[in-house]
């Protein structure tokens, strides 16, 4: 009798402790999507019909900066050397401010290999636009602007 007890004591046990130990178990194995945006345009060209940038930035603001990455591809169009694509990869930061507005929000894309550091000034939730790495607008900012897709 007294092993028969202690077998379903066992297994009462074990069972209050598959119960209690399932949910959590299932809440820490969800992963939360990373939040992705992309941006396109084209930019002006001396020699061609303008440079096409699409810009692909994955993660949030908030998310810490191991996670914020991005890619960006520049194709030139119509050139006369018809010179391949340009692909970058690598991390974005958030800046704040820039000499005209103190509370700007600016976008500082550093390829994790060699190439240009890009600097995009957030307009809005739809809009980034190319500005200088001292984050000073350009003068013809209108042609330098990416939109989110």
């Amino acid at each position: 009798m007294q092993l028969r007890s202690v077998l379903i004591g066992s297994a009462m046990l074990s069972l209050l402790a598959g119960c209690a130990g399932g949910p959590a178990n299932t809440a820490s194995q969800e992963s939360i999507e990373p939040t992705t945006a992309t941006y396109q345009g084209t930019l002006p060209c001396r020699n061609c019909d303008g440079i096409g940038l699409d810009v692909e930035m994955v993660g949030q603001e908030s998310d810490a900066a191991q996670d914020r990455t991005f890619t960006l591809t520049a194709s030139y169009k119509n050139h006369p050397q018809n010179p391949p694509d340009e692909n970058y990869a690598g991390g974005w930061e958030v800046l704040t401010g820039t000499p005209s507005n103190p509370d700007a929000k600016v976008y500082e894309l550093t390829p994790d290999t060699e190439g240009q550091t890009y600097y995009f000034l957030r307009l809005d939730e739809s809009t980034l636009e190319l500005i200088d790495p001292e984050r000073r607008r350009f003068e013809n900012g209108e042609m330098l602007r990416l939109k989110r897709q």
